[in-house]
């Protein structure tokens, strides 16, 4: 599922492809991706003008030049596409928004909703969520208390979108390894010092992943070679059984709360 790394990435490259540009065409084969019915989802967008871009979390919000919201959440599985209908892949695209310059295709979207909001509605659906991990005001100290109280382990709470918005899967386990604490330490014995290295740790590597384009398996548009650039490049993630990059040691797959963790018991920590 995409998170913050690889929305932000989306975010940066398609303001620079659609930001002022008008709908000239909307197409929906799935009518459970949006939240109003097809006719009026067209008619309510053909001749908008989209601002810009804004992401939340792992949720996209194409703002309308009419003060309506696109709200994008891609969930497992879905991605996007901008170009002709000539490079369009060949998967199964539930949604198309067509611009003077060329298409965007929403495709996978059999978990994940592009839904057609006003502003308040936007904000009341997002309400929840906790704060950006580059949110000025999320000095170490607030950090620290977003996880006072909490029981539970470290990977859990990373992943609690109420706690901080954008991290998943992928990325607790990565923040988890920048910070030398294995991502299914009990929160309880996390000491000052692991919460100073937990928030270095997040900002330093969602930084990195989203600089080389995120975890993802294809490309935004036809010669994008940055998009997924950080699949190679994860440190413990989907690694079971292979080297440790910080200490030679073998990163080891183990499963908390239903989800899977990657970590290296030699320099992972549980403080």
């Amino acid at each position: 599922m995409p998170e913050y790394p690889e929305m932000e990435h989306y975010r940066q490259l398609l303001g620079e492809r659609i930001a002022g540009q008008q709908i000239v065409g909307a197409k929906v084969t799935r009518d459970k991706s949006i939240n109003i019915a097809p006719e009026q989802f067209r008619q309510r967008l053909i001749g908008r003008s989209v601002w810009f871009v804004e992401r939340r979390g792992k949720h996209l919000l194409f703002h309308l030049d009419n003060g309506e919201r696109l709200v994008l959440h891609l969930m497992l599985g879905g991605w996007l596409f901008y170009g002709t209908e000539e490079q369009r892949p060949e998967r199964t695209v539930q949604v198309t928004l067509s611009f003077p310059s060329g298409n965007l295709y929403f495709i996978g979207l059999r978990l994940g909703y592009l839904h057609l909001l006003s502003a308040k509605e936007a904000d009341a659906k997002l309400s929840e969520l906790g704060p950006e991990p580059f949110d000025k005001r999320l000095t170490l100290e607030r950090f620290r208390e977003r996880f006072k109280g909490k029981r539970g382990t470290l990977k859990t709470a990373l992943v609690d979108q109420r706690v901080i918005a954008g991290i998943g899967n992928c990325y607790a386990d990565e923040i988890a390894y920048e910070a030398a604490l294995r991502p299914d330490a009990k929160l309880t014995g996390l000491t000052p010092e692991s919460f100073e290295r937990l928030y270095a740790g997040m900002h330093t590597m969602l930084q990195e992943a989203a600089s080389k384009g995120g975890y993802m398996e294809h490309p935004l548009y036809a010669g994008d070679e940055l998009t997924g650039g950080y699949n190679d490049d994860c440190k413990v993630y989907d690694r079971p059984g292979e080297i440790c990059y910080r200490c030679g040691g073998t990163i080891e797959q183990h499963e908390v709360s239903s989800r899977k963790v990657f970590f290296c018991p030699s320099c992972q920590k549980e403080r």
